[in-house]
C-alpha cells in the first residue's frame, strides 16, 4: 500500500460531506483524487479524467466510475465497496479541504479552481434546482439552509456574508482554497483553472494527461478533447448522470447549467465588487488572488509561484 505522506489535520463535517468517510479508504499507487470546492468544475474534470483513463469517447456513468467518497448522501460502506471492486484506474471525487484529505505517495491529486464570483453564480443555480427533500432526512430542521433567493445578487450578498463569518461551520470559499494553496508545491498535486479549461481545453487536457502519466496518441486526444467540451458533456448528461433526476429538477440539464464565466458582471454594483475585492485582499496573497481570478495562462503555474 502507498506510504502516507501527510495525515489529515482537520476533521471536517458539513451538511453534505464528512472527512471520516475516508477512514476506510485503502489507496492504490495510481489512484487519482479530484478534490475541489463545489461548482468550480468538478464534474468537468471527472469527465476529462474519465476520457483519459478509459481512452474512449463512450459515455460512462460518473457515480459508478468516480465515487464521491466523502458524501453524506450515500451510505459510506456502499461507496467503499464500489471503490474496492473497481479494476480500472480509480478516480475519486472529493469536496474536502486539502488538510482534511490524507496525502499518499503515488496518489495523484487534481485541484480545480475558479473565480469566486463565478462559483457563487453557479452555486445559486445549483441551490435553486436542488430537491431539498433529499437532504431533509439527513439533518435536523434547524440545520436546513434557507430557500435561496431567486435574485442572484441577493444570493451573492448572502454568500459574501457567510464568507466573512469566521464562525461558519463549513469553510467559506476563500479559506477552503487556502488549504490547497498552502501545499501547491507538492509534486503529486496539479492545479487546474476553469478559465484555462474554457480558453484552451486541448492544452489543459494534455497537462492532465502528462501529470497522470497517460500516453494519449494525438489523433485519439483530438477525439477526447471534442468529447470533453462542456456542450458535449451537457448533451450527454442523462447518460453520464441519470441519478441526478432524483436530486435536481430537470436532472443533469439543471446540474450542468451554462458552463460560462462572468454572468455576475451585469448584476453586481460597484459597491458589491469593492466588497468582494476587499475580502480577496484580506484572504489571499497577491499571487493567489491573481491566479484565482485569471488562471495559469495569465498568472502562471501555482507550483512555481511565491506568495
Amino acid at each position: 500500500m502507498p506510504a502516507l505522506l501527510r495525515a489529515p489535520t482537520r476533521e471536517y463535517c458539513t451538511i453534505s460531506v464528512d472527512s471520516h468517510r475516508w477512514d476506510g479508504y485503502r489507496p492504490r499507487a495510481n489512484d487519482i483524487v479530484i478534490a475541489t470546492y463545489p461548482k468550480t468544475g468538478t464534474t468537468w474534470m471527472q469527465r476529462i479524467v474519465d476520457l483519459l483513463v478509459f481512452q474512449s469517447t463512450a459515455p460512462r456513468r460518473f457515480m459508478e466510475t468516480s465515487p464521491w467518497l466523502d458524501t453524506r448522501f450515500s451510505p459510506n460502506d456502499a461507496q467503499l465497496s464500489k471503490l474496492e471492486a473497481q479494476t480500472h484506474r480509480r478516480f475519486i471525487k472529493s469536496h474536502l479541504p486539502f488538510d482534511s484529505l490524507p496525502v499518499y505517495a503515488g496518489v495523484k491529486y487534481i485541484h480545480v479552481a475558479r473565480d469566486g464570483r463565478d462559483v457563487c453564480w453557479s452555486f445559486h443555480n445549483h441551490q435553486l434546482g436542488f430537491k431539498r427533500e433529499l437532504a431533509a432526512g439527513r439533518m435536523a430542521d434547524k440545520d436546513m439552509p434557507p430557500q435561496p433567493p431567486a435574485d442572484p445578487r441577493d444570493f451573492f450578498l448572502s454568500w459574501m456574508q457567510q464568507a466573512e463569518d469566521v464562525a461558519s461551520t463549513a469553510l467559506p470559499f476563500f479559506d477552503f482554497e487556502n488549504t490547497y494553496w498552502r501545499e501547491r508545491k507538492l509534486p503529486n498535486l496539479l492545479f487546474v483553472h476553469y478559465a484555462d479549461l474554457k480558453a484552451d481545453l486541448a492544452g489543459e487536457m494534455r497537462r492532465v494527461s502528462d501529470f497522470l502519466g497517460i500516453d494519449t496518441p494525438g489523433r485519439l486526444m483530438r477525439d477526447l478533447v471534442r468529447t470533453a467540451q462542456f456542450e458535449t458533456m451537457k448533451a450527454q448528461g442523462e447518460d453520464l448522470m441519470p441519478e441526478l433526476r432524483e436530486a435536481f429538477d430537470r436532472g443533469a440539464e439543471r446540474f450542468l447549467h451554462q458552463g460560462t464565466n462572468g454572468r455576475w458582471k451585469d448584476a453586481l454594483t460597484k459597491e458589491d465588487l469593492a466588497r468582494y475585492d476587499a475580502l480577496v485582499r484580506r484572504k489571499f496573497s497577491p499571487a493567489q488572488a491573481r491566479w484565482m481570478a485569471h488562471g495559469r495562462r495569465i498568472a502562471g503555474d501555482p507550483a512555481r509561484m511565491g506568495d
